[in-house]
């Protein structure tokens, strides 16, 4: 990831803490094989669903979107999700290419 689209994303982060916003950032920490996006590529998801950046694509990133309102409505902190796909079923769960993606969610404050 760049460092404009990273600047950007935490610039939107602290925006929508100072609008009483509460914010978490999806980061990729791991990869296998192929991957859309690699290490370090990160995503901020508010509690309304509103998202800026990318840490994967298709339906990965929805199910991302939707673990990290989830986190925000429970009372972890931060969590880590992994998706493994095998190069037969990599379509119906958006990793086209194949490959593992892990992804770490934090609720920033």
């Amino acid at each position: 990831m760049n460092n404009f689209t990273e600047k950007k994303i935490f610039e939107e982060a602290d925006n929508w803490i100072k609008s009483n916003k509460k914010v978490v950032l999806a980061t990729v920490i791991q990869t296998w094989g192929s991957s859309p996006l690699g290490i370090g590529s990160r995503m901020i998801v508010n509690e309304n669903g509103n998202f800026l950046g990318s840490v994967s694509g298709g339906c990965v990133e929805a199910k991302v979107i939707e673990e990290c309102i989830s986190l925000l409505n429970s009372k972890e902190n931060c969590k880590k999700i992994d998706f493994k796909v095998s190069n037969e079923n990599a379509w119906e769960v958006g990793l086209a290419c194949g490959g593992d993606i892990s992804i770490y969610i934090e609720e920033i404050i």
